[in-house]
């Protein structure tokens, strides 16, 4: 039985089929109940945000009581590091405080140099290259709906971000098969491709990149999307928005040409009308609802693994 305790989390990619199956498996069980085991007891938290959050923040402040912890939210710029206090100078002083910390942050090299000067685990609650945690809510959604993961097939349609390239390498390492849809130059990461087809070859999952959002969505068990303008972009709004809407926007149309029963996800917040339109987002096929709840078993998961 492979163990966590004490890992960094920062992508899945340093996490085998095994190691994320355990956090499913953990977090499919903690959904189930009304009272989580007290595995914190004791344990404190740091949760450092760079940027604005809703399920990150309230997932993991929540998991953490609910376990018996304690989390301390620490905004970027209320700490000494928007003053110019190194990260490895911050990460040394937590470590003498806390169990574990998290972070949200604009740069994956911040989180890198979060873990080298820390001995507490390190969990990437976003970076611009991963979002594992809302990818291991994903997959466990899917779990809900399809009773499975190997053998799926998820389209991705929009802006090859960060939650694609964390989608990719866990469906790979899962066996579920996925199709990115996305307009030349809009990513994803070449790493990210690469490890996750060095991970398909292993589950036999197939990894497709594409342009076409018809194309990707066929026989798709669920499509997923994201917003075309992520945080960060807000300067290159209109050239996104003119370059991935219409073409890239999931309405009935699209959802019409996967399987039939194909459920709909989105990390959230959505950006209605522009990535998804209403009718899906609030329609019968969506799961974003109950992907989001996720967020917290996940949490709850991760956290009580790796302490």
């Amino acid at each position: 039985m492979p163990g966590l305790k004490g890992r960094d989390i920062l992508s899945l990619v340093e996490l085998s089929p095994k190691e994320i199956a355990l956090i499913l498996r953990r977090s499919s069980i903690l959904a189930r109940r009304k009272s989580a085991p007290q595995r914190l007891r004791g344990k404190t938290v740091a949760m450092i945000f760079q940027k604005p959050s809703t399920r990150t923040r309230v997932s993991f402040e929540t998991a953490a009581a609910q376990l018996g912890g304690h989390a301390i939210y620490l905004s970027w710029n209320e700490m000494q590091l928007g003053r110019g206090e190194t990260i490895s100078d911050t990460a040394k002083v937590l470590d003498r405080y806390v169990d574990a910390i998290m972070a949200r942050v604009f740069s994956h090299d911040d989180l890198v140099a979060l873990a080298e000067n820390a001995d507490a685990p390190v969990v990437n609650g976003l970076s611009d290259k991963h979002h594992p945690c809302q990818i291991l809510a994903d997959l466990l959604t899917l779990i809900q709906y399809k009773k499975r993961l190997k053998g799926l097939k998820l389209a991705y349609v929009g802006d090859g971000n960060n939650v694609c390239n964390s989608l990719l390498v866990g469906c790979a390492k899962t066996g579920v098969n996925i199709a990115v849809a996305r307009p030349q130059g809009y990513g994803p990461d070449p790493d990210a491709v690469r490890h996750a087809r060095e991970a398909a070859a292993m589950s036999g999952a197939s990894i497709s990149i594409l342009e076409d959002p018809e194309e990707a969505v066929k026989a798709a068990d669920a499509i997923y999307t994201d917003t075309f303008v992520s945080m960060g972009m807000e300067k290159e709004k209109d050239a996104r928005l003119s370059t991935f809407i219409p073409k890239y926007r999931v309405n009935r149309e699209l959802l019409s040409q996967a399987k039939p029963g194909a459920i709909f996800l989105h990390c959230l917040p959505a950006h209605r009308g522009e990535e998804v339109t209403e009718d899906v987002i609030d329609g019968p096929q969506s799961a974003v609802w109950d992907e989001a709840e996720n967020r917290l078993h996940t949490a709850r998961g991760l956290l009580s693994l790796i302490l």
